[in-house]
């Protein structure tokens, strides 16, 4: 089932009333934003749809987008205030996805992988790019990408399901694939993804977990998003027969639980649209964070109510996802949004970074005051939480 016009129009509608409402990113009201005690918000740089975010060899900053551009963010003298945006490519097709390796970027558009050779020397003059691969699908639906090389050396690319729901004889569509740096090699890793735009390895484990956003079209609180654990290849994690844990679709579900049928490691809110996310192994933040899962939420379309635009936490203890709770949230304000998280990037200094599409801006996350000795953050107790990207 392809998505209907009447449903496009809707969501187009959306985005013009949600604009008109907010007066898009001119707001860029940090002072809104709400963090655990200890904890400062500042600007990084003024970055136009500023989406999936990594980090290059000498310090420089890559930023995609959905607009076609993509951006190099320059080292600056101090961590915090405005720094210098370079415009290192443009008319690309939604060039989302980000990932460096060996002093070259690596760029995801929707049917092709780019690279970028000896980028962070040649941004002025940005080289011609080569094709490392060319043979994804090219349906925009849910075609944009988020990329990262493993610890296995392989670059992970997703495929979206190219619909809300729906069932494709290619396997390629929902689900996660890896090649070589060179494009060869390309093989299925995980499938019943349906979108996934963000993904991290477990420092400890090197284990694969991936966030995944639920289907539309179920009321305000069905299905759960995901948050997923992939320790091997060739697992499946449900679409679009089951959501969450056990949610049968309500088109697809007849048919039961796929072959081993791998569920989430937790379940999200519905529709808070969970994209990027990082395990954090910086020292900068208190010992209790450390180790600990951050996730962008771009916040709802398709709920009564909006929820979601803030950064999460989800705390683990050993491989089980045992709470969630809000970290950053402010940019949803009496029910309208004036800001969209996208991406969260550590940094070196062990800072976070974090990408915002709607306010065109990526801020600064640090950490100023004083760990408790208990290892338990003290002040306000912060709400927790037990939902299209």
């Amino acid at each position: 089932m392809r998505p209907t016009a009447a449903v496009s129009c809707i969501v187009a509608a959306f985005w013009v009333l949600l604009s008109a409402a907010t007066g898009g990113a001119a707001e860029r009201r940090i002072g809104d934003i709400r963090l655990p005690p200890g904890f400062r918000i500042a600007p990084y740089a003024d970055v136009p749809n500023a989406r999936s975010m990594t980090l290059g060899e000498k310090g420089t900053l890559f930023v995609g987008t959905r607009r076609g551009e993509v951006y190099a963010v320059l080292p600056g003298d101090t961590p915090e205030g405005t720094h210098r945006v370079v415009t290192i490519a443009r008319k690309l097709t939604s060039p989302n996805g980000v990932a460096f390796r060996g002093g070259a970027l690596y760029v995801a558009e929707i049917r092709r992988i780019l690279r970028y050779d000896g980028i962070e020397s040649r941004l002025r003059s940005p080289p011609d790019p080569v094709v490392v691969n060319d043979s994804l699908p090219q349906d925009e639906h849910h075609g944009w990408k988020f990329i990262r090389f493993g610890p296995d050396g392989m670059l992970y690319v997703p495929v979206g399901a190219p619909c809300n729901v729906c069932e494709r004889s290619d396997p390629r569509y929902a689900a996660i694939l890896r090649m070589r740096p060179d494009g060869s090699g390309l093989e299925l890793f995980a499938s019943g993804v349906r979108n996934t735009v963000g993904f991290d390895w477990s420092p400890d484990s090197g284990e694969l977990w991936f966030t995944d956003n639920g289907r539309d079209m179920m009321g305000d609180d069905l299905p759960p998003d995901e948050l997923n654990r992939a320790p091997r290849k060739g697992l499946h994690f449900g679409f679009p027969y089951v959501h969450g844990k056990n949610v049968p679709d309500p088109e697809f579900g007849a048919r039961g639980a796929p072959a081993g049928f791998t569920p989430p490691e937790r379940e999200l809110p519905a529709h808070v649209a969970s994209l990027g996310m990082r395990f954090y192994t910086g020292k900068m933040f208190p010992p209790e964070f450390r180790g600990q899962v951050f996730i962008a939420e771009h916040g709802s379309w398709n709920r009564s109510k909006p929820i979601g635009y803030r950064v999460s936490l989800v705390r683990l203890e050993g491989n089980r996802a045992a709470s969630y709770e809000a970290f950053a949230d402010g940019w949803l304000q009496g029910g309208r949004a004036w800001g969209r998280p996208v991406d969260v990037q550590e940094m070196p200094d062990g800072s976070l970074l974090v990408s915002d599409d709607m306010a065109g801006r990526i801020y600064r996350i640090s950490y100023v005051g004083k760990s408790s000795a208990s290892g338990v953050r003290t002040g306000k107790k912060r709400e927790a939480h037990d939902e299209n990207p």
